[in-house]
């Protein structure tokens, strides 16, 4: 599933004062206007996380967020669960020291995930029963996914990973 086209959806503001944002956005200046296009954190958890799996509409992941890496919520999905801070600072600590999470497992909103194969420094996944999650690291924050069956762990593994891959490619 090719990432859709970012700018596609991002929203549109015209103003006859000329104005810069420190957001990531993108702006382009036409004789006397500024256009800018300004996409928020919440479409990209909306539109390339929750979106429907490719050919297969209505099927999608179940929660989905990016954290910073200091645990602030830079947008999420209403389904994503409430967590504890000192769950993100031992997804971190995994990130950093791979393997810290596999004798006690991944914990998210009080659910416990037994860690399984996932990339050093790069991507951490768990399973629960039919169900799992997946988080990849950028440089400055985590993407998380998480699915139930008949979502496959494929399925949330390329999700989660192209857009975190997107994000380390834009500096993020």
């Amino acid at each position: 599933m090719p990432l859709k086209s970012l700018t596609r959806f991002m929203t549109y503001s015209i103003s006859n004062t000329p104005f810069l944002e420190k957001t990531h956005s993108h702006i382009r200046r036409s004789n006397q206007y500024t256009v800018s296009k300004k996409m928020s954190w919440q479409t990209y958890v909306d539109e390339h996380l929750m979106c429907d799996l490719e050919g297969q509409p209505g099927l999608h992941l179940t929660a989905a967020a990016i954290i910073g890496n200091d645990g602030a919520v830079w947008a999420q999905s209403s389904a994503f669960p409430q967590f504890k801070a000192e769950e993100i600072n031992g997804i971190v600590t995994d990130f950093n020291e791979p393997g810290h999470l596999a004798p006690t497992g991944l914990h998210l909103g009080g659910v416990k995930y037994m860690v399984i194969q996932g990339e050093p420094h790069a991507v951490i996944r768990g399973k629960k029963g039919s169900g799992g999650i997946t988080i990849k690291k950028t440089g400055q924050a985590l993407v998380f996914g998480l699915y139930e069956e008949p979502v496959t762990p494929g399925q949330c593994n390329m999700v989660v990973e192209r857009l975190g891959d997107y994000l380390i490619d834009q500096g993020l």
